[in-house]
């Protein structure tokens, strides 16, 4: 199992994205509490092709494994949705999925 779940349904001409990201999501609090450093997805970026489809800053407000939906045209089905994160600690996570 990888570190998103992604599901992308094209609907006439939109196709519609919904994304569980796996992770902890601690913020500076809980990881003061448990004496671990913070660590949050910072940003997402979606791309199909090389066109970037949803492109977004997060803070640590999130709560853990967050969920995520967006919508946006453009797209075919059978194109690959690619979705990358990175974290505080500047991991990067990217993985895809086919559109349907």
């Amino acid at each position: 199992m990888g570190n998103m779940k992604i599901k992308a349904k094209l609907k006439g001409d939109v196709v519609g994205a919904k994304v569980l990201a796996k992770h902890d999501m601690l913020t500076y609090d809980q990881a003061k509490k448990k004496g671990k450093e913070a660590n949050f997805i910072t940003h997402i970026t979606a791309k199909v092709g090389d066109k970037i489809v949803y492109d977004v800053s997060t803070s640590q407000f999130w709560s853990k494994n967050p969920q995520f939906k967006f919508k946006f045209k453009g797209a075919a089905k059978g194109d690959k949705l690619v979705i990358t994160w990175t974290d505080l600690s500047g991991k990067s996570v990217t993985e895809s999925k086919k559109i349907k």
